[in-house]
C-alpha cells in the first residue's frame, strides 16, 4: 500500500478526495437516473442510513460509530425524533413483561 494512500471510498483519479460537485454530477445523478430514482440530495443517503439503523433497533452507540460522530449525544441530538417509535416499542415490551395476557400484575398481592 502506498504511504500516501488515503483509503477513500470516493477518490479522484489521482487517489485524492474527489470534488463534491464532480462526484454528484459525474456519478451520483447518473446513477439515480439509471435506477429511476427521483433526485435526492447526496447527504440524504447518510440520514437514510441512520434512519434505517434506528428503525431496526440498533444500539445508539453502534449508530454513533457508523455515522462517525465523536459523541453519542451528537447522534441522539440529530436523530432523537426517530427513536420515539423504538422507545414506544420498548415500552410495549416492558408492559407485556409486567402484565400477563389476562391483565393481571405479575407481582402477586395478598
Amino acid at each position: 500500500m502506498r504511504q500516501d494512500c488515503l483509503n477513500l471510498m470516493f477518490p479522484n483519479e489521482s487517489g485524492r478526495p474527489i470534488n463534491h460537485n464532480n462526484l454528484v454530477n459525474r456519478y451520483y445523478v447518473p446513477a439515480l437516473k439509471k435506477a429511476e430514482i427521483e433526485k435526492i440530495r447526496f447527504h440524504d443517503l447518510r440520514h437514510t442510513f441512520a434512519s434505517l439503523l434506528i428503525n431496526q433497533g440498533e444500539n445508539p452507540k453502534y449508530i454513533q460509530k457508523q455515522m462517525g460522530h465523536s459523541k453519542v449525544s451528537t447522534t441522539l441530538d440529530i436523530y432523537a425524533h426517530l427513536f420515539s417509535k423504538v422507545n414506544q416499542e420498548a415500552a410495549c415490551r416492558l408492559e407485556n413483561n409486567v402484565f400477563n395476557s389476562d391483565g393481571h400484575k405479575t407481582v402477586t398481592v395478598d
